[in-house]
């Protein structure tokens, strides 16, 4: 399978839940402190850390600790990278896979 296909999956699968989209769309704005994302939802820090572990390990968001305090903002290379590979998977091009041999349906 291609690459491209196998290293955006860990993208997706780190977006498929509420919480993590929520936070992506808050940090959005700008870099966030853990406990301004915290305030936003009802969940204990352990698992916003869960979440944020996750954001983290896709490339997606970065994060920073200064002095006791935990900042994360998005990773602005990734999030075009991700925008990049989403749009050149639902336009129709002349390198796309359904181009790839030839199909005996009659159909395109």
């Amino acid at each position: 399978m291609n690459d491209k296909y196998t290293e955006t999956v860990g993208l997706f699968k780190a977006l498929a839940d509420t919480h993590r989209l929520m936070i992506v769309d808050m940090l959005s704005c700008g870099e966030l402190c853990a406990c301004k994302i915290l305030e936003k939802f009802n969940i204990t820090q352990p698992t916003l850390s869960h979440h944020m572990k996750i954001l983290c390990d896709c490339g997606l968001v970065n994060g920073r600790k200064e002095g006791k305090w935990m900042y994360y903002s998005l990773n602005g290379e990734k999030v075009q990278e991700f925008k990049n590979f989403l749009y050149a998977i639902t336009i129709d091009k002349d390198d796309c896979i359904c181009k790839e041999g030839e199909c005996n349906c009659g159909k395109k």
